[in-house]
């Protein structure tokens, strides 16, 4: 398969029968592989680690997550990390045998929560993008600003990829700004980011809450899957010092830096995450 094919469209029925948009590449039986975006992102965040995951052997599965992009919104304006988990699980279900996770940031969290709480998804293996049992205060703070400003759009896609330039300091600033129009939607004479607007206050208090660090540590171990925590080498949402403590309290877990990235590590610098995975997942299919 080409590394610069296009994905086809498949939608996948969520908890409580919520409806998940979906990009695939690639065809069974080659085995499943889930990416998994982080909040605020949608599935186009895999746009070019897709096709090329695929191009090795990989049928690569990328969704919106619930309130993301082209999949439905809760209708209760519920966005509790466990439900964000069930649909990783109904997700997983529906494939064709245990697949891969690849999970950035919240989609990391759902897909650690999916592998090792009850009932737990049976997966291959875990990788955890710039994610791990907590955050740095700080890093998580500024992202959750970040998505709660602008409430009433832009007035324009440039003006959009202005403000998440300023977010993703780390990240070339892009020739052409139109790239950034997956992530948003019309709404009147405004352009608006394509997510549920009642979603980010649902991230409140729910960044490290007491108790999370301990559940997240407990999941990660009881999974029992070989993880790689592939980690942002300037993120200023996890620091050296928690990505190492991570490791050591999971046995199965290891731990690779993308120099030049922050927490976006595939948006950021997509060859080195690239880089980073394939020698895992190579490892996996040796084993």
């Amino acid at each position: 398969m080409k590394a610069d094919a296009q994905p086809h469209s498949r939608t996948f029925t969520g908890q409580g029968g919520i409806r998940l948009a979906a990009d695939v590449w690639g065809e069974a039986p080659a085995p499943p592989l889930l990416l998994l975006h982080g909040g605020g992102q949608t599935r186009r965040a895999w746009k070019r680690a897709g096709p090329r995951l695929a191009a090795r052997g990989w049928r690569v599965i990328a969704p919106d997550l619930r309130g993301h992009g082209a999949s439905d919104w809760s209708a209760e304006g519920d966005y509790d990390l466990g439900l964000f988990a069930a649909d990783v699980r109904a997700l997983v279900t529906a494939l064709d045998g245990p697949p891969v996770l690849i999970g950035a940031s919240l989609g990391g969290l759902s897909a650690l929560l999916a592998a090792g709480e009850a009932p737990r998804a049976a997966v291959r293996a875990l990788v955890l993008v710039d994610v791990a049992h907590r955050p740095d205060p700080g890093g998580a703070r500024r992202i959750v600003d970040f998505m709660r400003r602008h409430p009433d759009g832009f007035a324009s896609v440039r003006e959009a990829a202005a403000a998440v330039s300023a977010l993703l300091p780390d990240r070339p600033r892009p020739h052409h700004p139109d790239g950034i129009r997956h992530n948003l939607r019309r709404h009147g004479d405004r352009w608006v980011w394509h997510w549920d607007p009642r979603m980010p206050a649902g991230f409140e208090g729910r960044m490290d809450p007491p108790g999370m660090a301990g559940r997240l540590l407990d999941a990660a171990r009881r999974a029992d899957v070989p993880i790689l925590l592939v980690r942002g080498g300037n993120s200023d949402v996890v620091r050296e010092d928690i990505a190492d403590e991570f490791c050591a309290e999971v046995p199965r877990a290891r731990r690779v830096d993308v120099a030049g990235a922050g927490h976006m590590v595939a948006g950021d610098r997509n060859d080195h995450f690239i880089d980073a995975v394939v020698p895992f997942l190579e490892g996996l299919e040796r084993a």
